[in-house]
């Protein structure tokens, strides 16, 4: 098996554009929750979202292309090209050795709603015929490969809220299986849109709260529901040697991923922690290697839901035994929301600037422990500490699991 280092990256998110200024407001703290913009929520229960700010699709496409493109596609685009841009990886690679792993849990909802109703209320002929390829999930997939000229294999996974993770550990295993040299990995969602708000509502599993900072709080006994929020993550996986041949900056070597399924529910997970410990615990056999559990991250995917938060604690419990309280815990989705398939690239991405920076980002706005989630989440405040290992876990609906590890560049 072949070694797979991380020499790009790329986010479009609710706390930052760039993955200096995301970076920063993580370990600053910076709440990226707000009042919900896009739409008229009187009617709704929900009124808050994590919306990406400021975003200026033109830096990374064309008018015709913008315009030929859901949302979501938009902001995979430009975390890729932001990825691609950072790795200097173009004119590097053979484009038959470069592929894109890239999902969405959801694709293009927007342009689903409004191409739905333009059908009822101005009949068949007047939809619009970019409306299949503006929506299918594909697409954001699709159209890197275009923008990078990557004509290796070319995948878009959908695995629900675990779609992020599941794209990055298989082109991990692709690359380090020698099917390709560099992959374009990642996730993306944009589904902030009435239909989607209503949908996750009446499933009850959105906060309905209106103070910003109550409403993702991860871990704390008084969580109700997660925030919605949206973006996409970008990570350029190179085989190591291929890296280290053209001098490319190596940000850290992927060296673990677990993939399971609880076989149990289609939205709850399964509280015995069977299966999302295992995904645990097969990423961190991957690599071989021992790490001390003083010098490990965990990024959880901490969602902010009842059942959640106290699961995701038995199983990193049950995967790290006696040394689960040594290590050290957090949610980024206390200050993002919950960028469903985007939230795993977007948190691999965080958990790759901790190891780079010696930093573990906080889970803001906590105030009341939760005895069933015992664990260090390093509370409301960043924290200095040397680290060896970082993993970054999540789960989605249909019992996915996926769990992916970096460690730091040796040799």
């Amino acid at each position: 098996m072949r070694r797979v280092a991380v020499t790009g990256l790329g986010v479009i998110s609710p706390v930052g554009n760039d993955v200096e200024t995301f970076w920063n407001n993580l370990k600053n703290g910076v709440n990226g929750i707000d009042f919900i913009t896009r739409f008229d929520t009187t009617d709704f229960k929900v009124k808050l979202a994590a919306e990406v700010k400021d975003f200026d699709p033109s830096l990374y496409m064309d008018k015709g292309e913008i315009r030929r493109n859901d949302l979501f596609v938009r902001y995979a685009v430009a975390a890729a090209l932001q990825a691609v841009n950072d790795s200097k990886i173009s004119g590097a690679i053979d484009p038959d050795r470069f592929g894109v792993y890239f999902g969405s849990g959801i694709g293009g909802f927007d342009t689903f709603i409004s191409e739905h109703n333009t059908f009822l209320e101005k009949g068949p002929s007047r939809v619009s015929p970019h409306f299949v390829p503006k929506m299918i999930s594909n697409m954001g997939a699709g159209n890197i490969a275009i923008k990078v000229n990557a004509k290796g294999p070319c995948v878009s996974f959908t695995t629900a809220c675990a779609t992020g993770s599941t794209s990055i550990g298989e082109a991990y295993r692709a690359i380090a299986g020698g099917y390709a040299d560099a992959i374009v990995a990642g996730g993306v969602d944009a589904a902030i849109s009435p239909l989607a708000v209503a949908g996750f509502t009446n499933l009850t599993a959105l906060c309905e709260g209106t103070d910003k900072d109550a409403a993702s709080i991860p871990f704390d006994k008084r969580r109700n529901g997660f925030v919605m929020g949206e973006g996409a993550g970008a990570l350029i996986l190179e085989e190591y040697e291929h890296a280290k041949a053209r001098g490319a900056v190596i940000y850290a070597e992927m060296c673990g991923y677990g993939s399971t399924c609880d076989a149990h529910h289609v939205t709850a997970p399964d509280d015995s922690a069977d299966a999302s410990s295992k995904a645990i615990i097969e990423c961190l056999k991957c690599s071989g290697k021992k790490f001390a559990p003083e010098k490990t991250y965990f990024n959880a995917h901490g969602t902010s839901t009842p059942l959640n938060d106290k699961t995701e604690t038995k199983a990193i419990k049950l995967a790290f035994g006696d040394d689960a309280k040594k290590i050290s815990v957090s949610s980024t989705k206390s200050m993002t929301g919950h960028l469903l398939g985007a939230a795993g690239a977007i948190e691999a991405i965080a958990s790759i600037k901790a190891l780079n920076d010696n930093i573990v980002p906080p889970t803001i706005n906590y105030k009341e422990p939760d005895e069933l989630c015992d664990l260090d989440i390093t509370p409301n405040k960043a924290v200095e500490k040397e680290l060896e290992l970082v993993l970054s876990n999540n789960l989605g609906f249909g019992g996915h699991n996926a769990c992916v590890a970096f460690c730091k560049a040796e040799g």
